[in-house]
């Protein structure tokens, strides 16, 4: 079943539509959220607060405005960056170094491999063609989706006027299509 097929069901109320989204999208969620958050535990945490929102909002989804996978992801990003608004706020206790070793070498049984492999993959090449833009659009894109910067605070944080910083959002962003369009990745 394609995406929106899954969300028309969503809408209804059909949890088993649901699942198979999350199965399709969850270890892509969890890698924006640790990219954006980097701790593990809180990005678990964005990945639920995701698509319990996409559950409460499935109706508002409109495939005539964008992919499924946009829209997914806008909603990751935007829980991600809230997430690291609230620790700025109040700031959660540290564990110890050991524990945090320790955690990350238990194997998560219901994780899968293929997935996994495939997203990895994905990033290596969103990678890649990040590091081809020229280093103000780089820096506009790395601003704006990795620390959650509107463009009005891109621009008052880097000094550049706000029709500089729109224009370097929309060619590296072009650019990066190219690129991943190139590369055989069009999500």
């Amino acid at each position: 079943m394609t995406d929106d097929q899954l969300m028309t069901r969503v809408a209804t109320g059909d949890t088993a539509a649901l699942e198979m989204l999350y199965d399709r999208y969850a270890s892509a969620v969890m890698g924006v959220a640790l990219r954006i958050i980097g701790e593990r535990m809180l990005a678990e945490e964005v990945v639920q607060e995701t698509f319990w929102r996409i559950w409460q909002n499935a109706a508002s989804f409109q495939s005539q405005r964008g992919t499924f996978a946009s829209w997914l992801f806008g909603i990751a990003r935007n829980s991600a960056i809230d997430s690291c608004r609230r620790q700025q706020t109040r700031p959660q206790p540290v564990s110890s170094d050991q524990e945090e070793r320790q955690l990350e070498q238990v194997a998560d049984p219901e994780m899968d491999v293929a997935e996994a492999a495939w997203n990895s993959i994905k990033h290596a090449q969103v990678r890649r063609a990040m590091a081809e833009l020229p280093i103000e659009q780089r820096r506009v894109i790395e601003l704006a989706y990795f620390n959650g910067l509107t463009r009005h605070e891109i621009a008052a944080a880097t000094g550049e006027p706000l029709g500089t910083i729109h224009t370097r959002a929309r060619l590296a962003l072009k650019k990066l299509r190219e690129i991943l369009t190139g590369e055989g990745l069009e999500d």
